[in-house]
């Protein structure tokens, strides 16, 4: 196990935890994104959930590493999906998810490299 791997794994797990905790205390600003990108603001507590349960799996993957590996795609995945979803709302500001997608990316290919 790496240093790199152990570094940007925390990393993400602590920026997902960010903005779990994000959407609970800018609550009002999340909505108005989430309504910008056509997500029904109903979805918030559930896609916090993923994003909580990204975090911890990337964090118990530092000590398992196949429950790591899942999380870590899990989190591609998402934030794939986030962007595909802003893309397609015609609003072009991908930075903030592409972070997260770059990060979950980087601890699935340091962590399958050792």
């Amino acid at each position: 196990m790496s240093n790199a791997f152990i570094v940007v794994t925390i990393l993400s797990a602590a920026t997902l935890a960010f903005s779990v905790a994000a959407d609970y205390f800018l609550r009002d600003q999340v909505l108005v994104n989430m309504g910008r990108a056509g997500v029904p603001t109903t979805w918030l507590p559930g896609l916090a959930a993923l994003r909580a349960a990204g975090a911890l799996g990337l964090l118990v993957g530092l000590a398992v590493p196949l429950i790591g590996a899942a999380a870590a795609v899990g989190v591609i995945l998402y934030f794939v999906l986030a962007i595909v979803t802003h893309l397609r709302a015609h609003w072009y500001s991908i930075g903030y998810p592409g972070f997260y997608l770059l990060l979950g990316a980087g601890s699935l290919v340091l962590g399958l490299a050792s």
